[in-house]
């Protein structure tokens, strides 16, 4: 998100006669793994009295590493926050999180239906235990509990080493992909997000026209076939407008080392080295 085009946005918005109220940043995009500029866009909703969620689904644990937390600069201001332990941190799916500041009651206030069957008020414990009417399912597993023996038996520090060494894993690769013959990353990236295509060796001296760029979008899909058909490994794929087909590779495994970097590489080149597109 580019602030100076967000404010733009609300001031056309207020001279059409509507009232913005709601601004949705993010902490690390699931594609590009990119990381928007929190403080800056905190300033703007401040300005003009606007909520400012962030979604740090994906790249929120990156404030467990003293290195990467700069990253994540002004969440602290949010009125919101969406983190997902279960991605970077690798927590057993499910593991969650909404993070609330100054507004202890609004889930509460949002969801309770009021039902005295299920949450009485004269228990001989405080209420505020009862999450069950703070949320839209009402009834669900101890999701938390996973994340709190983790950090138990790992720590700040444990959680810490396992987030670097992620973020390190895939800025390893992206040198690995400058240097070597056949790929090319798409963008550089942020969080342990890499995106880069294989270009196989009957493509290298093509110009990089129309046709060109018809045949690179083939490849990625003829590539994933080949890993589902032998079985070595699965990487996942997409386009995103404006790019054809790229390979997204996502670090978030605390076992990955180098030298598995240095293999799936080597996999993806012995994979798609023959390709040769009409």
């Amino acid at each position: 998100m580019i602030p100076a085009e967000l404010e733009k946005a609300i001031l056309e918005a207020k001279n059409e006669g509507c009232k913005p109220l709601f601004v949705n940043a993010t902490g690390g995009t699931t594609v590009f793994g990119v990381y928007d500029p929190i403080d800056a866009i905190a300033d703007i909703c401040e300005k003009y009295g606007m909520w400012l969620h962030i979604d740090a689904a994906w790249g929120g644990s990156a404030l467990l590493s003293r290195t990467h937390r700069q990253l994540l600069k002004g969440i602290e201001r949010s009125n919101s926050v969406t983190w997902c332990q279960h991605k970077m941190m690798g927590v057993p799916l499910q593991c969650s999180a909404f993070l609330l500041r100054d507004n202890d009651g609004l889930l509460f206030d949002a969801h309770c239906a009021g039902a005295r069957y299920l949450f009485q008020q004269d228990k001989c414990y405080s209420v505020d235990y009862d999450t069950g009417d703070k949320s839209i399912q009402c009834g669900r597993k101890v999701d938390a509990f996973k994340l709190w023996m983790m950090w138990k038996a790992k720590g700040n520090s444990g959680f810490e080493a396992e987030i670097d060494k992620k973020f390190d894993n895939a800025r390893y690769m992206r040198e690995l992909i400058r240097e070597r013959e056949g790929f090319e990353l798409v963008t550089e990236g942020e969080a342990p997000n890499v995106c880069f295509w294989y270009v196989p060796p009957s493509m290298r001296d093509m110009e990089k026209g129309t046709e060109y760029q018809q045949k690179l979008h083939q490849v990625a899909p003829l590539i994933k076939e080949r890993m589902m058909k032998t079985g070595t490994m699965l990487v996942g794929y997409q386009p995103l407008k404006p790019y054809v087909n790229f390979f997204r590779m996502i670090y978030s495994n605390r076992a990955t080392n180098r030298k598995d970097v240095e293999w799936i590489m080597d996999e993806i080149d012995r994979l798609g080295n023959d390709i040769v597109l009409k």
